[in-house]
């Protein structure tokens, strides 16, 4: 799966187990009556899931419209560095709408957060979060995901599925983990 003959990645969620999950996660989501939901996706780790979650809220009834923020607090590391930047904003007013805000991973808490302050701050009435995976880790910033796909273990990195270690390994189909050696 990789080009060094020195790596393998070991799938820790697959296709077929990410899909049904989300399918189940749509569903609640939908059960939660969203008013014209506005859909924000925290790019760039987390657009394979939204795009999946979007086409699955949709076979609910839902027809959301959808938005996109980069944010960043990795850049090419595996370590947060503390600090949350705006590298694309929204463009869409988010006053009084009902927004899903989806992230990839739920770890520190910070990019979550600040995406969900920045929304609220902006005036949406309500403000919804979706990750893929949940990380059960101390926080470093107090937050609970609405709705989350998988608890993830807390010592692995991951990647594929849209989320990667310097840009590589976003187009693998399945949750991984990189084994070096």
């Amino acid at each position: 799966m990789t080009d060094n003959p020195k790596e393998r990645i070991d799938v820790v969620f697959s296709a077929e187990e990410i899909a049904t999950r989300i399918d189940g996660v749509a569903h609640r989501i939908a059960a939660t009556g969203l008013q014209r939901p506005l859909v924000i996706a925290v790019l760039k780790g987390s657009f394979v899931f939204a795009a999946d979650l979007i086409r699955a809220l949709h076979r609910t009834g839902l027809s959301p419209e959808v938005d996109f923020i980069t944010l960043s607090s990795y850049r090419t590391s595996t370590k947060s560095s503390g600090v949350v930047e705006i590298l694309r904003d929204i463009e869409t007013d988010v006053k009084g709408r009902h927004v899903l805000l989806i992230d990839d991973i739920l770890e520190s808490g910070r990019t979550l957060a600040f995406a969900k302050d920045l929304i609220a701050a902006r005036g949406a009435a309500k403000v919804v979060t979706c990750v893929l995976l949940n990380k059960p880790v101390q926080r470093a910033v107090e937050i609970v995901a609405d709705h989350s796909v998988f608890d993830c273990p807390p010592d692995l990195f991951v990647v594929g599925y849209g989320m990667d270690l310097a840009h590589r390994f976003r187009e693998l189909p399945f949750v991984g983990r990189l084994i070096q050696g």
